[in-house]
């Protein structure tokens, strides 16, 4: 999508005029919006409560799922191609990081791709976790392409329910 925003220049016989576009990217325009928002957000209710890294530079990012029980947190996270052996799962200080590697396998010889779309390489994916999580109630398991990461909750962030006596 562009805006053309037309000049003339001179009035005079023969003269001709000059068309001076500027591009619009409404990419950058809602990157901008969302930067903005979040600012907001951020300063009215605090940092989100799973706030993400952005990808590494020439990295790539798989897609994460986060869902809540009362008795933990799941992530799930799409890593299709990739190895329990070329993942890592750890947290520390309370940032959940998943590392790992996606290798571009070259059984084919490279001149007979037509288009190669799927992401190779190293990611890296860092969230904070909230202070309800147990660092010593985490487990991971890479099943069918998907890691999924269980966070535990600690016993007082779990809901009680209390029962009210009659008089």
């Amino acid at each position: 999508m562009k805006h053309i925003t037309t000049r003339r220049y001179g009035r005079e016989k023969g003269e001709k005029t000059m068309a001076i576009v500027r591009w619009w990217d409404p990419t950058r325009e809602m990157s901008s919006l969302q930067d903005r928002m979040d600012r907001i957000f951020g300063e009215t209710f605090g940092p989100p409560m799973f706030q993400a890294s952005p990808p590494a530079p020439g990295g790539w990012s798989p897609a994460v799922d986060i869902r809540e029980t009362d008795q933990e947190i799941v992530l799930e996270v799409e890593l299709p191609g990739v190895t329990r052996e070329q993942v890592r799962v750890e947290v520390d200080d309370g940032i959940l990081h998943l590392r790992g590697e996606r290798k571009f396998e070259k059984e084919v010889k490279e001149e007979n791709y037509h288009r190669v779309e799927r992401s190779y390489g190293t990611f890296h994916r860092s969230f904070s976790l909230p202070d309800t999580v147990d660092p010593d109630k985490v487990a991971a398991e890479l099943k069918d392409g998907v890691l999924q990461v269980r966070l535990g909750k600690r016993e007082q962030a779990k809901p009680k329910q209390i029962q009210v006596a009659v008089n």
